[in-house]
């Protein structure tokens, strides 16, 4: 069997998040299709949310850097310090290459610009509208 290796762009896109998250440990492994599943651990997440910390996750795809870095998942156990419930974009989920529990973040890009909406900037993205939410 071929194994299909992770596109330059994508190994590119990997590397600047381990510049931006230097706080925090970035894996990756083959989609098989080109692309990768990332995990950053840890993240913070603000002071909305009893857990201060939760991993973060997402699969960068092959058409990558056209195509969004979407949808982000956290950890499954994410509750409010408020006792609210999360909002729509908040989901429940099984994810990833190893079917693991997780709460899907639904945040997509919708004029992405490739030149400048970067895997990492998509998460910092992410992570700031948290701390609104």
């Amino acid at each position: 069997m071929n194994e299909v290796t992770i596109s330059s762009a994508i190994l590119d896109a990997i590397d600047e998040l381990e510049q931006t998250f230097l706080d925090a440990k970035v894996t990756f492994e083959s989609d098989g299709q080109g692309g990768a599943w990332v995990r950053i651990d840890p993240v913070s997440l603000g002071p909305a949310y009893q857990e201060e910390r939760s991993w973060i996750a997402f699969q960068i795809t092959y058409p990558y850097p056209e195509a969004d870095v979407y949808p982000l998942f956290i950890r499954p156990d994410l509750h409010r310090r408020d006792g609210a419930a999360h909002g729509i974009a908040f989901q429940n989920v099984t994810w990833g290459p190893h079917g693991e529990p997780g709460t899907q973040l639904s945040r997509r890009s919708n004029r992405l610009n490739p030149a400048v909406d970067t895997a990492a900037t998509k998460v910092l993205k992410v992570l700031r509208w948290l701390e609104t939410e």
